[in-house]
C-alpha cells in the first residue's frame, strides 16, 4: 500500500538519477531515456533541457548557473551553456576505469566525479576506482583512490567535507573526506557511517544540519545520517535510487524511483517515478 504522505509528482520515466533543486525547480537525468529534464514541482510542467547519447548521470552547476553533467558512457563531464548547447567540459577517460556516474559541484566551480570501477555485477567484488576531481577550467585528475562504485556526492554546508556513497564496500558505507579549499584535494579519509547488509547507498542530499539523505534501494527506504554519523530516520520508499532537498521551504525530499536499473527493462517499462515527501530539516540556504 503507497504511503499516503508521499506524493507522486512525475511517473513513465525510465530510470530518473542525479536531481539537483536549482532555481526554483528540480533538474534530473533520466538516465536510459539518454536526456535531462527540468521539473517545476508547483504547475508540473516538465522540461526536456538536453540530450546526452552518452546517458547522462550526475548533474551540478557552476557558479554562473551553466549546467554540468556526467555523460557515463563517454567519460565526460558536459557543460550547457546559457543557449542550451553541449560542450565537452572535461575529459576523465585518463582518470575513470569505467562508466561515470554521480557528480557535485562546489561554489568554486570545481566538480567530483564518481565511477563504477568495471562492469562486474553483485555478487562479484568491484573494481577499486578513483574518484576524479575537475577544476573550473576543465583539467581533471586523481582525488582519491580505491573508492568501491562510488555513487552519491554531497558536499558540507561550508564547503569543508565531501561525502561520498560507496555502494558496494561490504558493508556499504559513506566515507568522509576533508576538501582543501584552495585547490580542493582531499584529505583524511574517514568512515561516516557503515549501514547494515541489506543497505547499499545509492544518491545523496545533505539538508542545512549537514545531515545527509541516502538513498537505499535494496531495502527500499531512504535514511538519515547526521554530521556525526549517527542514523536518525529511516523511511519506507519503494525502489529509491536518488534523492534532492528542495522546494519553497527546502523541506521536500524528492526520490527518483524506478522498479529496475538495468538499461534494456527501463528502457521498456518506464516504471520511474519522481516522488516527494516532506522531512523535518530543510536543506541549507545559500
Amino acid at each position: 500500500m503507497t504511503d499516503p504522505s508521499i506524493e507522486t509528482l512525475v511517473t513513465a520515466l525510465a530510470f530518473p538519477e542525479g536531481p539537483r533543486w536549482h532555481d526554483g525547480a528540480l533538474w534530473f537525468s533520466d538516465t536510459h531515456a539518454r536526456e535531462v529534464l527540468r521539473l517545476d514541482p508547483g504547475s508540473g510542467a516538465l522540461e526536456r533541457v538536453a540530450s546526452v547519447a552518452g546517458r547522462p548521470s550526475g548533474l551540478g552547476f557552476l557558479p554562473d548557473g551553466r549546467l554540468l553533467i556526467s555523460a557515463t558512457h563517454d567519460r565526460r563531464v558536459l557543460r550547457r551553456e546559457h543557449d542550451g548547447t553541449l560542450t565537452v567540459h572535461a575529459d576523465l577517460s585518463a582518470v575513470a576505469s569505467w562508466h561515470t556516474n554521480d557528480l557535485v559541484a562546489d561554489r568554486h566551480g570545481r566538480a567530483y566525479v564518481g565511477n563504477y570501477g568495471d562492469a562486474s555485477v553483485p555478487p562479484a567484488a568491484p573494481r577499486p576506482a578513483a574518484l576524479a576531481l575537475v577544476q573550473a577550467d576543465g583539467s581533471a585528475s586523481a582525488a582519491a583512490d580505491g573508492l568501491l562504485f562510488a555513487n552519491g556526492l554531497v558536499l558540507s554546508g561550508d564547503g569543508g567535507t565531501l561525502i561520498v556513497a560507496e555502494t558496494r564496500a561490504a558493508p556499504g558505507r559513506l566515507t568522509a573526506f576533508t576538501v582543501d579549499q584552495t585547490d580542493g584535494s582531499l584529505s583524511n579519509r574517514r568512515t561516516l557511517v557503515a549501514f547494515d547488509d541489506a543497505v547499499m547507498p545509492d544518491g545523496l542530499a545533505i539538508d542545512g544540519e549537514d545531515g545527509v539523505w541516502a538513498a537505499s534501494p535494496f531495502s527500499g527506504e531512504v535514511i538519515r545520517v547526521d554530521a556525526a554519523g549517527t542514523i536518525t530516520d529511516r523511511i519506507a520508499v519503494a525502489d529509491p535510487y536518488a534523492v534532492a532537498l528542495g522546494g519553497s521551504n527546502g523541506r521536500d525530499l524528492f526520490v527518483c524511483t524506478a522498479d529496475t536499473w538495468l538499461p534494456e527493462r527501463a528502457a521498456r517499462e518506464r516504471s520511474g517515478a519522481i516522488r516527494r515527501l516532506r522531512v523535518r530539516v530543510p536543506a541549507a540556504r545559500g
